[in-house]
């Protein structure tokens, strides 16, 4: 239930050095690709760039993003600006789907009016975008294991190193077999595969946007924990959501017995310490009632009333028995 997270601790100055050298290697691979994607007249290359592009915009945002979420909370952000690395990432991914049905779209007109494509400067482009991918891959390794921006940048590179090898690939057979039509359909490959990775993550994102509930967390297990308090008689209009990324909040009406209303102060200590030991909720705050002037007819996930049958159902239900 806790989450873990690895290796999300690095040192910020680091982190941000290794996102720099990978902002500035993707633009120099980029200008390189377009160029030669032109002059050979490589509709694959000239996919890997723009793929190429949309990663060093994406490093771009989350390297401006890593920094905004630093700042303390204050009075216009209560919760802080950790969740602009939640808008990153979504911007990234988006930024992912159209980039995929754009190269969709001019694979397929490839194949309606095909060119002839120059294999040799395929082939060596294709082999110096690969060097610059798997190194900026690497440099994001190890900090995408804690951050969902970072995480969206990684599947940037990471994508765009197995496109390079396509675009190798490519490249080799139209310089042995003269295949021109290989292209386009690499083109399409790579778009297919950056489709996939990306509406495959961009849930994530959202979800937290949303306000949902952290996703490796049983909710009702929570409420479970904490009715098994002693002194607890139920909980309700509970809610739970991430307010960054790895931090769970939590707030609910819970119900004492005569017994615990007597000594408050102990039962809410023993359901925080509760939450953090077994969720690591950290951030919860609850709304206590007596049981005997508790709300009646409530929701337990959410802040409405359960809602009432009409009376005719009820005048079924009691025909029924």
């Amino acid at each position: 239930m806790p989450h873990d997270h690895g290796n999300a601790h690095m040192d910020p100055t680091s982190g941000d050095r290794r996102v720099s050298v990978a902002i500035w290697a993707n633009a120099l691979l980029t200008v390189a690709q377009v160029v030669g994607g032109i002059f050979s007249g490589s509709l694959a290359l000239i996919a890997d760039a723009l793929h190429n592009f949309s990663d060093m915009a994406s490093l771009v945002i989350a390297f401006v993003a890593r920094k905004i979420a630093r700042r303390p909370a204050d009075e216009r952000m209560t919760f802080g600006y950790g969740r602009i690395e939640i808008v990153a990432a979504l911007i990234n991914y988006t930024t992912l789907i159209l980039v995929g049905f754009y190269l969709i779209y001019e694979g397929a007109m490839r194949f309606i009016e095909p060119t002839e494509v120059a294999g040799w400067t395929v082939v060596i482009l294709g082999c110096v975008a690969l060097a610059v991918d798997s190194l900026t891959a690497w440099l994001t390794w190890s900090m995408q294991k804690g951050s969902v921006n970072i995480r969206a940048l990684f599947l940037h590179n990471l994508s765009d190193a197995l496109a390079s090898v396509a675009v190798i690939i490519g490249g080799t057979l139209i310089i042995l077999y003269d295949v021109t039509w290989v292209d386009p359909a690499i083109t399409i490959a790579i778009a297919l595969y950056i489709l996939y990775l990306a509406l495959t993550e961009i849930g994530k994102p959202i979800r937290t946007l949303m306000l949902g509930s952290p996703p490796d967390m049983d909710s009702r297990a929570v409420v479970r924990a904490m009715t098994e308090v002693d002194g607890v008689e139920d909980v309700h209009h509970v809610h739970l959501w991430q307010m960054q990324e790895h931090e769970a909040a939590l707030d609910c009406h819970v119900v004492l017995t005569e017994a615990g209303w007597s000594r408050i102060e102990p039962v809410k200590a023993e359901i925080k310490e509760r939450l953090s030991a077994e969720f690591s909720i950290m951030h919860s705050s609850f709304e206590f009632e007596n049981i005997h002037h508790a709300h009646q007819n409530v929701q337990l996930f959410g802040h409405g009333d359960v809602e009432k049958k009409p009376d005719h159902e009820d005048n079924k239900d009691t025909e029924r028995q």
